[in-house]
């Protein structure tokens, strides 16, 4: 899945641009592509800042996870833990990183995208009709991951955190600018990029080591308690139960029979 990650290096950051067509879904290789692309960045010591953004043709950051990935009659138990592996490795190593990361969101970006721009320090959306962003897993019929959870109520506090949980909503720019749950819009979003890197120039300024050291002081306890969660139980037998739910499996597999009548704009709001 390397082919669908590109890194541009500028001075002093990187921009990664991920484009899976149509839509960004994620299985394990593109949860490990990304991780090795931001990986990568890290290990270049004259890099301090990484930009994620969607080089796809539509407006859509990513839709998220491959259901093929969460439903249980085309996974095993081993697939399932790889897969959930892979996909918290690379989330809590963005959450975790030296780097200063920012989410330049162009369009939809529900569940799994939106996790991927929560786990950024920064978040930059394109406005207007189209847009939306949230973590819906609750109205797919799937609990929304622990952790997953945690960064949202850490990005814009509990109450308001709980309201969009618990409801699935996904929330256009502009509410989510009023939430905190994005930092700046950008009206025209050929601008987002070049907005993008301007808000990333200005933050590689500030001293690496210093910010560096905050927020493994604010995040790290955080971090590590997250992957011990993912690795132990969410990609171990319990994990896997939950998906055998057959509650579950239904509500799964009624998401993929709409995905295969719905075309590509159901996906983009369909995924996980």
């Amino acid at each position: 899945m390397a082919q669908f990650m590109t890194t541009h290096k500028q001075r002093g950051y990187a921009i990664i641009s991920m484009a899976k067509e149509p839509v960004n879904s994620f299985d394990t290789a593109m949860w490990q592509a990304l991780h090795a692309a931001v990986q990568a960045v890290e290990a270049d010591s004259s890099m301090q800042g990484v930009i994620i953004a969607s080089g796809l043709k539509r407006d859509v950051f990513t839709a998220g996870n491959d259901l093929k990935e969460l439903y249980a009659p085309l996974t095993s138990a081993q697939q399932y833990a790889t897969f959930w592996e892979a996909q918290s490795r690379c989330l809590i190593g963005i959450h975790s990183s030296r780097l200063a990361t920012l989410a330049a969101i162009r369009g939809a970006c529900p569940a799994g995208g939106c996790a991927i721009s929560l786990c950024c320090d920064s978040r930059l959306m394109t406005a207007g009709a189209g847009g939306a962003i949230g973590l819906n897993e609750v109205a797919l019929g799937i609990p929304v991951p622990k952790y997953w959870a945690g960064v949202m109520v850490q990005v814009i506090g509990h109450a308001a955190a709980e309201r969009l949980l618990l409801s699935g909503s996904m929330v256009p720019p502009e509410r989510a600018l009023q939430l905190g749950l994005v930092d700046e819009l950008v009206t025209d979003k050929a601008q987002l990029l070049p907005r993008a890197e301007e808000f990333m120039q200005q933050t590689v300024k500030l001293p690496g080591g210093a910010r560096a050291a905050t927020k493994a002081g604010l995040r790290g306890d955080f971090d590590k308690a997250w992957l011990q969660y993912a690795l132990d139980w969410e990609a171990g037998p319990k994990g896997f139960a939950g998906i055998t739910n057959p509650s579950t499996v239904a509500s799964v597999g009624a998401a993929l029979q709409r995905l295969s009548k719905g075309g590509n704009k159901q996906q983009e709001r369909s995924k996980l």
